[in-house]
């Protein structure tokens, strides 16, 4: 199993989304890319800490690639607004890709380059690609949240 981790606003979400996927075997909703050490969801919440909402994908390489779940990523969020997605404003929600090792980290790099060329946006990309660092769980009731109550997606 392979492990990837993507910040695009709330995690609700996302992490919908991305279970969905064909070869995703779990998803974690939690907080990563600040420097606040285990923060609290009213933490985050706050703008303080520096952590972005994110979801770490563990998937299986032999059956989805990591190129794969980078193209889903870009269809789930707006990669154009700077610490915004729908109502939710703030750092928290930035638009990120928290690669684990090099070959991600260059795959993520082609990936956004072939996105920003590809003018199917308004405006050019402003998704960060930095390293994974420590991923911080969120708090169990976040887990599956739209799942646990009975909703398929929460799109603005």
């Amino acid at each position: 199993m392979a492990k990837a981790t993507f910040g695009a606003g709330c995690f609700w979400g996302v992490e919908a989304s991305f279970r969905q996927i064909e070869g995703v075997t779990d998803t974690r909703v939690g907080y990563a890319g600040g420097n606040t050490v285990g923060p609290t969801y009213k933490d985050v919440c706050s703008g303080r800490t520096g952590h972005a909402e994110v979801v770490e994908v563990t998937f299986d390489p032999e059956r989805l690639s990591y190129e794969k779940l980078v193209d889903a990523f870009w269809k789930m969020h707006d990669p154009t607004t700077r610490d915004r997605q729908g109502p939710d404003v703030g750092s928290q929600y930035r638009s990120a890709i928290f690669y684990h090792d090099d070959e991600q980290m260059r795959s993520a790099e082609a990936s956004k380059a072939s996105q920003n060329d590809s003018r199917l946006y308004r405006g050019p990309i402003v998704t960060l690609v930095e390293p994974a660092g420590t991923f911080y769980e969120a708090e169990d009731y976040h887990q599956r949240y739209l799942e646990k109550r009975g909703m398929v997606s929460c799109k603005v």
